[in-house]
């Protein structure tokens, strides 16, 4: 041991040509007898990569050498979870804050224009031809929950994926993905007989959400699913950066630790590609990875449509979009042909889209077509890839996506940053690297249907200019009672229109207050098979159905009906349903005695009176009062 340790000192001496790394870090050089030969190799590359500043305040050996052994422990984890390690992270740093410090446009050379894709109407023959089709493909299909993040911007303390999509039921938003992938797991059955057992289910948490992620679904029995087809991937952080040189930042209150911050969720692809989950599936026959994000409740309303575009179409790479108005905060999907020739399909933020198109030829910019909406679809960040291709790809690229850094600048001369900064990466941008030659599309379907995402607390949600949508609980709770009120007006029944009401600052549409369990109306023809004669729902009901077999026929409700039934259970619902209901009362975001989860929204249910029935025993059942 001494004399490998003793051999590495003398490389250390050694490293640079004008012999000044010594002299630089000494305090390093009195401490290294502490170190393993792995640790030593560390050091190696951090004076390699100009980095002795993190030695400097270094005590005296004696003092701190647990805390200087833990420094080498965290060290390590960053330069095993970057693909390349930290001199390949040190060495992309220099280069993209060269790039930005110079004003670089990373679109320099490349013209927009307007994609291939699928733009989808709902409930027509070709948006259900694609949804079976989808539904046949789920068997063939693995997903990826990228979930990294707290609910603290919020103004939740949990992880987001704990927040209730929805307080009629209560049904959280990661028990509301696993039973829509629950439901297309027995929809394949039913109409294939065959198919795999089990639709994998793949978990990217961080140290910030993974043991809370784990309890979340221990402590609910995993919501049905079994334990063994959800698979947890921990996404670690990168080194900040204080300066264009990129030297790391160190910890303010830790002198032996380096700041760190996340990497983005661009990660997924290299955790799963060194997780040798991609080539198990391949094996078992899989065929698509589902990428989707932790808040957005309406996804899996418009994923077996999409699914079936991207089997019909032979997508490799296929982005789920909405309708976008021009200048509308949300990316664009963009194809964008260099001069040289290359193109790619990628998204463009929309701070970029309109300049760039300023400057490739489009005086007026991004502007709205005669549809009322920009050309270019909305990317809601929901990627449906191939398995192969995808494979083949990450086998070249080891899951690295292309990053960019965004410094806060002190000043014009951008010498300094204001805080630290760290490279990011974007799980969207994986198309980047693909050849010219890749089958990229994207399927555009109604905001309505698909994109109601969880991303502001009450106060910013407040701020937004009217018109535009509020993404926070309020906004998301009530869209998903406007998709279920919509879908069932389109299937034949009668619904009220909505009411404007304002809760926490924010003006909604108030639809009934309608949910279903992901097995009693997965598809759009399977809700209008359980839907029959002349039905209506007045807008301040609430209707509740957990159970497959329970079918509409009829009914008129005034009130509240909460239903549900075994497997082998069948009812029939109809007749007349009345009763005081449950009132939405409003509730002060302010008022700390109030759950988090319920006034971030700014309304609770009174409930009053409603009709509840649950059959619990095989057989055909009748319920008309």
């Amino acid at each position: 041991m001494a004399s490998t340790v003793d051999s590495t000192a003398d490389k250390l001496s050694n490293l640079d040509s004008n012999g000044d790394f010594a002299s630089s870090a000494p305090n390093l050089q009195k401490n290294l007898h502490l170190l393993s030969p792995e640790q030593i190799e560390l050091a190696k590359i951090l004076l390699e990569m100009r980095q002795t500043h993190v030695f400097e305040n270094w005590a005296e050996p004696g003092v701190d050498d647990e805390e200087k052994k833990g420094f080498f422990d965290q060290v390590a984890r960053l330069n095993s979870s970057y693909p390349g390690g930290l001199a390949s992270y040190i060495k992309t740093a220099r280069e993209l804050l060269a790039d930005s410090k110079d004003g670089k446009n990373p679109f320099d050379g490349f013209t927009p224009s307007v994609p291939t894709g699928e733009r989808l109407t709902f409930g027509d023959d070709n948006f259900i031809d694609f949804e079976e089709t989808g539904v046949k493909e789920a068997g063939k299909s693995a997903f990826v929950l990228v979930a990294g993040g707290l609910g603290e911007r919020l103004g939740y303390n949990g992880i987001k994926v704990a927040l209730p999509a929805e307080t009629t039921t209560g049904t959280s938003f990661l028990q509301n993905y696993i039973e829509y992938i629950l439901a297309l797991q027995d929809a394949c059955k039913l109409s294939q007989g065959e198919g795999q057992a089990q639709i994998p289910l793949v978990i990217m948490t961080s140290d910030d959400t993974h043991a809370r992620t784990l309890d979340h679904l221990e402590s609910n029995s995993y919501f049905g699913m079994q334990s063994t087809q959800v698979k947890l991937l921990k996404q670690e952080k990168v080194a900040c950066l204080d300066d264009n040189d990129a030297r790391f930042a160190l910890d303010p209150h830790n002198k032996y630790r380096i700041q760190t911050k996340p990497h983005g969720h661009g990660d997924v692809h290299s955790l799963l590609y060194s997780s040798g989950l991609l080539n198990a599936w391949r094996d078992a026959g899989l065929r698509w990875v589902l990428f989707f994000q932790d808040t957005n409740g309406l996804l899996f309303k418009a994923i077996p449509a999409a699914l079936g575009v991207s089997a019909t179409k032979q997508y490799h790479v296929n982005s789920l979009a909405v309708p976008r108005k021009a200048k509308e905060a949300i990316g664009g999907i963009t194809k964008l042909t260099h001069s040289d020739g290359r193109s790619m399909v990628i998204n463009v933020e929309y701070n970029q889209l309109d300049p760039l198109l300023r400057a490739t030829g489009y005086p007026d910019g991004d502007v709205n077509s005669e549809t009322g909406y920009s050309p270019f679809p909305g990317n809601i960040n929901q990627l449906i890839l191939e398995l192969g291709p995808y494979i083949e790809e990450l086998t070249k690229t080891g899951g690295a996506i292309q990053e960019f850094v965004n410094p806060k600048y002190k000043d014009a001369s951008k010498t300094s940053f204001k805080s630290s900064t760290r490279l990011e990466c974007m799980m969207q941008d994986y198309p980047k690297t693909l050849s010219p030659s890749a089958r990229v599309g994207f399927t555009v379907v109604d905001a309505w249907l698909a994109y109601a995402p969880v991303k502001n607390n009450p106060d910013d949600a407040a701020k937004v200019p009217k018109g535009n949508p509020y993404h926070s609980a309020t906004s998301g709770e009530m869209a998903t009672y406007g998709a279920n009120s919509r879908i069932l007006r389109k299937a034949g029944v009668q619904i009220e229109d909505p009411l404007q009401q304002v809760f926490n600052g924010q003006e909604v549409e108030v639809w009934p207050r309608v949910t279903w369990k992901p097995k009693w109306g997965l598809t759009f023809s399977q809700i209008k098979s359980k839907v029959g004669g002349s039905c209506s729902i007045s807008q301040r009901s609430t209707l509740s159905i957990k159970g497959r077999n329970i079918f509409l026929e009829d009914l008129s409700l005034d009130g509240a009906l909460i239903i549900s039934a075994i497997e082998d259970a069948e009812v029939k619902v109809g007749g007349s349903i009345q009763n005081k209901g449950w009132l939405l009362e409003h509730v002060d975001y302010k008022d700390a005695s109030v759950p988090e989860e319920i006034r971030t929204r700014g309304f609770k249910f009174n409930k009053i009176e409603q009709l509840e029935k649950n059959y619990s025993e095989p057989g055909k059942f009748s319920l008309k009062p």
